[in-house]
């Protein structure tokens, strides 16, 4: 297959194509008209007509409706007389302009480039859902904390004279030490709780029960149905007694150890601060005794043990002044009066109980006392060293047929805005987020509940939520809920290793037991992790003076307080925050006017 490139005239006479060519180029139309040439573009023209170009190099190929297309083919442009408006192929090329495709879709711009490199990002809409609200709401309320804290800092600053705010801070109660260390006193031993931490001990043998005491009512399972929106009235149980007694002075724990039952005697209360040590923030101590080969732990009267901290393990600053209703000292107290109380209100009151071998060893005869039972229980720690502990279960209940022993406690809700979690608001949707900011802020005293069920052998621990009606009223409360927990699975759940727990207690053992006969002191260091062990004098803590807790009918009461209704209550506490405001607002409006 060849290809033909036709004939090329040849001029012999001169420059330019021959008169008559050689062989015809154009086909003729057959009758002498004019001829077109084959395969050719070609612009027709007459003679009455101007001559055309046969190229035009300065015509832009960029413009016209066709530029695409000319871009596209640049070097053919400049022989493309379709944009030429004298051209004949123009009518041509506007009916190729006029048409259009029915996708009249953009080509995509490319993402990257030149024209978009510094253009700005086109803003999406803001989503206005639950959560971008949340988000601001925490970030307000993150925003008044930082606040808080800075004008805080800066007002005790001012107060010390400056730069000593962290003198201020470090004499602050809840940085102070529990025990005033006196110049006699001989230091033995500082442990530090990293070497805690990595103890590790497991009892060999069950607990085996001795003497069980006391009397246990039922629980009143309707507690375990109130929510927030169907809240209940903290009731006071003034009639009923509750015991603190310390080791030593505890006829039962004084037989057993007469009956040589064991070596190492304490109370649950006492064990669990032991346990869970590394956990605490709060200055508090222990008294040990060596009598013979005996060791007991107690605890001195009115000691930190027998109040429940609050917000212990926060990152949040307390007020330090002790009579603010916010200070820790006083959420101690009020703390401890829920406890108390709400332990009381969840029971059947309908004279119903459960008695066992001997009656409450504290009480007198016909004395009202709180429903409590006393199990004294003894470990083996060694061979030669087993550990008595008295300890407390709070009600009892039916469970398939058996009974079953409970422990009550109750954490107390006092001003949202120190925690950000409105309990109100965040129980009944968001049950665990309440729980993990409880467990951030009250880390040790949820540790030392969890150990004393542990130690008690309860089945079942119920915590009940408890906040105050009014955030400045730390008189009236209602609970807002009440939640039950297996102690072995909620041990797991916040972390608390049992070995570890014995661990701790099998060391401390171990060290006194070495110590001769006499007194000493266990004390925690009120700023660094570690436990100090002081030698003291025979007669230390006997007769030295203690602030005790006024009676709560001494305390200042606010007004309208007994004979009000619940509503009445809250319209009192909420008028008197609002006529502090109103106060403000008179002064300000006086000293205006004095202007």
């Amino acid at each position: 297959m060849g290809f033909d490139v036709g004939v090329v005239p040849f001029n012999s006479d001169g420059w330019g194509p021959p008169d008559a060519p050689a062989a015809p180029l154009l086909f003729s139309r057959g009758d002498g008209g004019a001829t077109q040439p084959a395969n050719i573009p070609f612009a027709p023209f007459s003679r009455s007509e101007k001559l055309g170009r046969v190229a035009d190099w300065t015509r832009n190929p960029n413009f016209g409706a066709n530029a695409s297309r000319a871009a596209a083919g640049s070097r053919d442009a400049v022989f493309d007389f379709a944009l030429d408006e004298s051209s004949a192929l123009s009518g041509a090329a506007a009916d190729d302009a006029s048409f259009r495709l029915v996708d009249g879709k953009p080509p995509p711009r490319p993402k990257f480039g030149p024209r978009w490199r510094f253009q700005q990002r086109p803003q999406l809409p803001q989503r206005r859902d639950e959560e971008v609200e949340a988000r601001k709401r925490e970030a307000e309320k993150e925003r008044a904390r930082r606040d808080r804290l800075y004008h805080l800092h800066h007002r005790n600053a001012a107060s010390g004279g400056g730069p000593g705010f962290g003198a201020n801070r470090r004499d602050s109660p809840t940085l102070k030490s529990s025990v005033d260390i006196q110049p006699e006193w001989t230091m033995l031993d500082q442990i530090p709780f990293s070497t805690f931490s990595k103890l590790s001990f497991s009892v060999p043998d069950p607990p085996e029960d001795l003497l069980v005491c006391g009397g246990l009512e039922f629980y009143d399972r309707s507690f375990d149905r109130i929510n927030p929106k169907n809240e209940r009235r903290l009731e006071r149980f003034k009639s009923r007694n509750f015991f603190k007694v310390t080791t030593t002075d505890d006829p039962v724990i004084r037989r057993l150890a007469a009956d040589d039952k064991a070596t190492v005697f304490a109370t649950d209360a006492i064990l669990s601060a032991l346990m869970c040590a590394p956990r605490s923030v709060y200055s508090w101590d222990i008294v040990i005794q060596r009598v013979g080969n005996k060791l007991f732990f107690d605890k001195r009267d009115g000691s930190q043990l027998d109040l429940l901290s609050v917000n212990e393990t926060s990152q949040e600053t307390l007020p330090d002044a002790k009579e603010d209703i916010n200070s820790a000292y006083s959420l101690a107290i009020e703390a401890t009066y829920i406890n108390q109380n709400f332990s009381q209100q969840v029971l059947l009151r309908d004279g119903n109980k459960v008695t066992f071998d001997e009656p409450n060893p504290f009480a007198s005869e016909g004395e009202e006392v709180a429903s409590v039972a006393y199990r004294y229980r003894r470990w083996k720690l060694d061979e030669d060293t087993h550990l008595i502990a008295r300890c407390e279960v709070h009600s009892v209940t039916d469970v398939k047929g058996q009974r079953a022993f409970m422990t009550l406690n109750a954490l107390n809700e006092f001003d949202p805005k120190y925690t950000g979690v409105d309990w109100r608001q965040k129980l009944e949707t968001q049950r665990g987020a309440v729980l993990a900011t409880e467990l951030k802020n009250n880390a040790n005293k949820l540790a030392k509940w969890t150990a004393q069920a542990l130690l008690a052998g309860a089945d079942m621990m119920k915590l009940g939520y408890v906040s105050r009606v009014h955030p400045r009223d730390h008189f009236n409360h209602v609970i807002l809920s009440v939640f039950g927990y297996k102690p072995r699975d909620f041990s797991t759940q916040i972390n608390l290793n049992t070995s570890n727990m014995w661990g701790i207690v099998k060391s401390i053992v171990d060290l006194c037991m070495k110590l001769n006969e006499g007194k000493y002191v266990l004390v925690k260091d009120p700023v660094k992790p570690q436990v100090r062990i002081y030698e003291v004098p025979a007669d230390a803590f006997e007769n030295e003076y203690v602030e005790e807790p006024l009676p709560e009918e001494e305390q200042v009461q606010p007004p309208a307080e007994e004979d009000a209704t619940a509503s009445a209550m809250d319209a009192a506490a909420e008028a008197e925050a609002n006529g502090a405001a109103g106060v403000a607002e008179g002064e300000k409006d006086s000293s205006a006017a004095a202007v």
